[in-house]
């Protein structure tokens, strides 16, 4: 691990401020992502910003009844808030799939939306990697890509996004609340959050240089049945190879985002209308322009079985 410098913030602006007097400043909060990648030094952050004493660990009720949750709350709080295991279980069973007992009693909201989205080859510095070093070439391209992306990579990187929390925050339309150096507060829609890799795959999300992430935002309860599927290697502790979020309405109606397939989670709003005609429906629409590798073709019908396993269990 390479030389640091460190300091601790008490105020959101002051935080974002620091990030931006000092150039590739980082944020630090769990640290379950950013500590592992310092240690192999593919994050080298000359400094990093401790905003632990921030005080954005509430998870408090907003006035058009939804809730809002704020940056630095835990995920083993959060998948075992009340009110979440009620109105927003989809979330709670989420986050449960995710990692493990130890690492979801330290990793943040916040830091489980910003975690990069990578590939086994990301980690190999011994291996072309455009999000390790723009412009090197991606290694996964032509490699072992079983794991990796089917739809919305590009020429430039194949990697998936891992979080299974930002699966279940798309499907419920969360908004994300961030501040800036100047103090001023902006908020971004879930869906335009997370971006895909294009040209510029080292650029995982669309959030401004030394923004910080404040609180996540959920609409007022949806209803209907919440049902998360993960498929994935073994048991705990993997990534999803294919994860399904859905929530069936009465009607038969539904939403579904998918994790496991593409550079974001990935969720198709026009692919909802065909619910009446079932899984198979849902998922051609969503999935339409998928490119899979030989490798990875197997995700496209998984990703059908596991939205009809899905919903099987949304209708018991």
């Amino acid at each position: 691990m390479r030389p640091f410098t460190y300091e601790r913030v008490t105020d959101p602006a002051a935080a974002a401020r620091a990030a931006m007097a000092k150039p590739g400043a980082k944020f630090i909060a769990g640290g379950t992502n950013l500590l592992d990648l310092m240690k192999l030094e593919i994050e080298t952050p000359p400094h990093l910003i401790d905003v632990g004493p921030l005080g954005l660990d509430r998870i408090e009720e907003t006035r058009d009844g939804g809730l809002r949750i704020g940056a630095l709350v835990k995920n083993t709080d959060l998948a075992s808030d009340r009110r979440v295991r009620r109105d927003y279980a989809v979330l709670s069973r989420a986050l449960l799939s995710g990692a493990s007992g130890q690492l979801r009693n330290k990793a943040t909201t916040a830091g489980n939306l910003l975690q990069r989205t990578r590939c086994p080859y990301f980690y190999d510095t011994n291996q072309a990697c455009n999000k390790r070093r723009p412009g090197s070439g991606c290694s996964a391209i032509g490699g072992v890509s079983r794991q990796l992306a089917v739809i919305g990579s590009s020429e430039a990187c194949i990697a998936t996004h891992p979080s299974d929390m930002a699966v279940a925050m798309r499907v419920l339309d969360a908004k994300v609340e961030t501040v800036n150096a100047a103090g001023e507060t902006h908020v971004i829609p879930i869906a335009d959050f997370h971006r895909l890799p294009g040209d510029q795959p080292h650029i995982d999300t669309t959030l401004p240089p030394g923004d910080l992430i404040t609180a996540v935002t959920l609409p007022k309860p949806p209803g209907g049945v919440h049902a998360y599927r993960k498929v994935r290697d073994r048991a705990s502790y993997a990534f999803a190879l294919v994860s399904v979020a859905t929530i069936i309405q009465g009607d038969g109606s539904g939403r579904v985002a998918f994790g496991g397939l593409a550079h974001k989670p990935w969720r198709v709003e026009a692919a909802e209308a065909g619910f009446a005609q079932g899984a198979g429906a849902v998922a051609g629409a969503a999935l339409a322009g998928a490119r899979p590798t030989q490798d990875n073709a197997f995700k496209v019908t998984l990703a059908e079985r596991a939205l009809a396993a899905a919903i099987m269990d949304a209708r018991g």
